[in-house]
C-alpha cells in the first residue's frame, strides 16, 4: 500500500514590482536563461509529488504573467494578490481548499535545491509548527547606529540564522497567525515572524545558502551562476 501523506499546497507571493531592482520590469520576470525568475521559482514546486497545487498571488495590474507558459499549466492557480506580501500570501491560503498544509515561497529565489525541499516538507510527519529553510549566520554582524550609517556595535553570531523561503505551515495556523498580526499592525517580514508573534516556534531547516533573494541587479548574475550550477549536479 502506498504511504498517506499531508496534502500540500504552496503559495508563491508575486505582486511586488521590485524597486531595488532599478528596472521597469517586476524582478520576478526578468529572465535568466530561456526563463523567468518566476518559472525557475516555481519548477521545482510543480516537480515534487508532495505539492498538489501552486498558487501564484499576482497584482491586478499584472499583464505578463498570461503570457508565460505557467498560466496554462493544470497545477497553476493564479489568484490576485495585495499591498503587501501578508495580503497576497492570505489570498493564496484562501483559494487552497481544505489543504493541511501551506508551502510559502519567494517569486524571487530561482536556486531552491530540491534536496532542501524535500527535507522542508519531511516536517509534515513530524512538526504540528512546521519551519523554514534557513543558513546559519557565517559573516560578523554588525549593528548600526540608529539612522546613520555607522557601526553602533558587533552583534555576536551564534545562535543567528538567515531566513530563507520556502517556508511550511499548517494552512490554518498560518492563516490564523497572519490575521492575528495584520490586525494587530504587527510588523510581518516574513511567515514565520507571524507565528512568532503568536507565541509558536517554528522549526530551523538547514538549507543551501545559495538559495538567494534576487534583490538588487547584482543579484541575477549571481543567480545564473548558481542555476548553471545546480543544473550540472541535477544532470551529473
Amino acid at each position: 500500500m502506498a504511504p498517506s501523506f499531508a496534502d500540500v499546497i504552496a503559495v508563491v507571493p508575486a505582486a511586488g514590482i521590485g524597486s531595488r531592482m532599478q528596472t521597469e520590469c517586476p524582478k520576478q520576470y526578468l529572465t535568466i536563461g530561456n526563463k523567468t525568475i518566476l518559472e525557475h521559482a516555481v519548477a521545482p514546486l510543480l516537480l515534487h509529488p508532495r505539492i498538489s497545487r501552486v498558487i501564484i498571488a499576482i497584482s491586478p495590474a499584472d499583464t505578463a504573467f498570461a503570457r508565460l507558459p505557467l498560466a496554462s499549466h493544470p497545477d497553476v492557480q493564479m489568484v490576485r494578490g495585495g499591498a503587501q506580501r501578508a495580503d497576497s500570501v492570505l489570498a493564496g491560503l484562501q483559494a487552497a481548499g481544505d489543504a493541511r498544509w501551506a508551502l510559502v515561497h519567494d517569486a524571487a529565489r530561482p536556486c531552491l535545491d530540491a534536496q532542501d525541499l524535500a527535507r522542508l516538507l519531511a516536517l509534515t510527519d513530524t512538526s504540528r509548527v512546521g519551519g523554514i529553510l534557513a543558513a546559519p549566520a557565517c559573516d560578523t554582524m554588525k549593528r548600526a547606529e540608529p539612522g546613520k550609517p555607522a557601526i553602533a556595535h558587533t552583534v555576536d553570531r551564534e545562535n543567528l540564522w538567515h531566513a530563507l523561503t520556502p517556508q511550511l505551515f499548517p494552512l490554518e495556523l498560518l492563516r490564523d497567525c497572519l490575521t492575528r498580526a495584520l490586525m494587530d499592525g504587527a510588523t510581518i517580514t516574513d511567515e514565520a515572524s507571524a507565528l512568532e508573534y503568536c507565541g509558536f516556534h517554528p522549526e530551523l531547516v538547514v538549507g543551501r545558502s545559495d538559495n538567494i533573494k534576487v534583490t538588487r541587479p547584482e543579484d541575477l548574475a549571481l543567480a545564473a551562476f548558481y542555476l548553471t550550477r545546480l543544473t550540472s549536479m541535477e544532470t551529473a
